[in-house]
This record gives structure tokens, C-alpha cells and sequence, in this order.
């Protein structure tokens, strides 16, 4: 069976925290993308005001990054990239 190519939205906020990465911290990020491709329900659903997002937490260089995004059938909306307290408070205040 022949998959449709799976259409990666990136919002601004994710975009500018992406640009500010290390080389070495951009790869892990396009793993931890590359797996949300391949099972978009990889992460936490979360509930409430953030329905709908997921959270995919993963380590950079030890440190805990979470990245928030949000999918149907043909997209994955990247919503948010950042540590843990940092990504709830501005998924919070973006809703």
C-alpha cells in the first residue's frame, strides 16, 4: 500500500526555537519530528483547555525537551519546543 506524504507545519514559536539550537541538538529534534511522523499518538494526549496536543518529551544532551503538536491524517502541526515548565505555561497562554 502507497502512504500519502505527511504534510510537518511548523508555528513561529517552534520555528525560533528550533533556529536557536546547536547543530548536534537539531538532530535529536528531527528524530523525536521523524517518530511524531511515523505515530502521530507518540507522547501524552492532553485534556482540558489543551485538548487535542500531544507532548512528546525526549533528551537533549540530558536535558528533558518537550515538543507539543498537534495532527490529523495528512498534517503534523509542531506547536512548541522547549523544556517542561517553559512549553505548558506557553501552550497555556497560546490557547
Amino acid at each position: 500500500m502507497i502512504q500519502s506524504a505527511v504534510r510537518v507545519i511548523q508555528s513561529t514559536v517552534f520555528a525560533r526555537a528550533y533556529k536557536k539550537l546547536h547543530n548536534q541538538q537539531k538532530v535529536k529534534v528531527d528524530d523525536a519530528i521523524q517518530m511524531i511522523v511515523d505515530n502521530p499518538e507518540l507522547g501524552t494526549q492532553k485534556r482540558d483547555d489543551l485538548n487535542g496536543v500531544y507532548v512528546y518529551k525526549f533528551k537533549v544532551q540530558s536535558q528533558e525537551t518537550l515538543l507539543a503538536h498537534e495532527f490529523d491524517p495528512q498534517t503534523r502541526h509542531l506547536l512548541l519546543l522547549g523544556a517542561h515548565e517553559n512549553v505548558y505555561r506557553d501552550l497555556k497562554r497560546k490557547s
